[in-house]
């Protein structure tokens, strides 16, 4: 979940909603590269999940990170809640999940050596609590009333108002865990080529990636539970919004949806105030329920923003959101992955011209079928692990072109970061897959055993 935005001065017309996506349009010598991933904290001994406070919580790994290794702290109501080094931050999801949301960097090299140095960090401050850290895509064991909910004021909201608007919303916010990658995009015209890529093809990385196999101690018969909450969180919120794909979408067309999506909140010194279910169109005429008279600043529409939720969006930049989170290796091939399709315009083509003929009826289904089937997943004649696999090319084609050399030239590009990809392509088989294997085989139906075996 994203940190409070600040800036930006007062909206005094609306063009500026859209020229503040616009702003994020930078030449391609320029495009970043931003991971971020989130993973479980757990009791070595006992298994159950940290809390936020005493000596073996979240709250000791927030500590540790900052007197140990430099990190600035960031706090809510006096409680430490977050940090921030060089362009990246730490944050806390509302269960307790650990989240890196690393810098804007150049090359997939620089981001994997981001996620390495992160954990070696975390794995150090743990191991002195008696705590791991586990990369999953939800929590295999774990009930809601295990999870206590973070002391943020935004999840506070939130909390009260998922039961309204879908049945899983208290699921997402505590148990599941995600792995994205943040991209930029030139013009508008490469923003929505590149947004139609994203999310009619995010069902792909969701199969790729699908590790949650897992819920309340038993198989839950989806391979990414994950992606299964999100289709019954909040239908104004998620999903694959239709209208992308329609002729003259843009960042107005962008606006038109963010401006109908319902509030959570407005930030104002430091606290979060309620605004669920209220109109952002209401705040710009000075006619919002919870701040009578008050139009918005910049920063509430950037605020506004971060909460939406559907499976590829924008900002300034683009998130994909399709990804469970999960094993180191895949922390690195899922910004491989999209750096690869969306990077290099051939590339970028290529990706498109799969997906450029399907209905709306053919991306959800795709999308339900990848939850339940992973790579094994087939749609009107559409072999998933045939995407898969033809995915999986372009993109190593597309980090190939781009060249970008690691270890001090040492190695001449990024594409040895699909191998973990590659490999699920040749085998069939994402995480979700293997894990079930063990559970069946080798794990002799002990759950148990995922903690040791499948731990940072």
């Amino acid at each position: 979940m994203s940190i409070p935005q600040s800036g930006g001065g007062a909206i005094t017309d609306t063009t500026q909603l859209a020229e503040f996506l616009a702003s994020g349009c930078k030449p391609k010598d320029d495009w970043r590269i931003g991971t971020e991933h989130e993973k479980f904290g757990f009791c070595q001994d006992t298994l159950q999940p940290l809390p936020y406070d005493g000596p073996r919580s979240i709250n000791a790994v927030l500590s540790g990170l900052r007197d140990r290794f430099g990190w600035t702290p960031v706090t809510e109501g006096g409680l430490l809640i977050g940090l921030e080094k060089a362009g990246a931050n730490i944050s806390l999801e509302p269960g307790g999940q650990l989240e890196l949301s690393g810098a804007p960097l150049e090359t997939i090299h620089q981001t994997c050596d981001e996620v390495n140095t992160h954990l070696a960090e975390v794995k150090a401050v743990a191991d002195g609590i008696g705590a791991g850290f586990i990369g999953l895509g939800a929590a295999p064991e774990w009930t809601h009333a295990d999870m206590p909910l973070m002391p943020k004021g935004r999840y506070k909201l939130m909390d009260a108002y998922m039961d309204k608007v879908g049945t899983m919303g208290k699921v997402m916010m505590r148990r599941t865990c995600t792995v994205q990658v943040n991209i930029d995009f030139a013009s508008e015209a490469d923003m929505v080529q590149k947004l139609r890529v994203a999310m009619a093809l995010q069902s792909v990385a969701t199969a790729l990636f699908s590790n949650s196999p897992f819920f309340e101690g038993q198989p839950n018969g989806h391979k990414s539970w994950r992606s299964r909450v999100w289709r019954d969180l909040d239908a104004a919120r998620t999903g694959i919004p239709e209208f992308v794909f329609d002729e003259g979408f843009g960042f107005e067309q962008w606006v038109d949806y963010a401006l109908d999506v319902p509030m959570y909140f407005v930030y104002r010194d430091g606290t979060y105030i309620d605004a669920l279910g209220q109109s952002f169109r209401d705040f710009l005429r000075g006619e919002l329920p919870a701040l009578p008279g008050e139009t918005p600043q910049m920063s509430d529409w950037a605020d506004h923003l971060t909460t939406l939720f559907p499976e590829a969006r924008i900002k300034k930049y683009m998130e994909m959101r399709g990804a469970d989170g999960g094993p180191w290796r895949r922390l690195c091939a899922l910004p491989a992955f999209w750096v690869g399709l969306m990077y290099d315009q051939s590339s970028l083509d290529a990706a498109w011209d799969i997906a450029k003929d399907w209905d709306q009826e053919t991306r959800l289904a795709l999308r339900v079928a990848a939850s339940r089937e992973g790579l094994a997943a087939e749609v009107d004649g559409t072999r998933m692990h045939d995407l898969a696999r033809e995915l999986v090319e372009i993109s190593h084609a597309g980090l190939k072109a781009r060249a970008k050399a690691g270890a001090g030239g040492l190695v001449p590009d990024e594409t040895h970061f699909l191998n973990a990809l590659r490999e699920s392509v040749e085998t069939g088989k994402s995480p979700a897959d293997e894990m079930l294997d063990d559970y069946h085989g080798a794990w002799q139906g002990d759950l148990t055993r995922v903690y040791a075996e499948r731990s940072y």
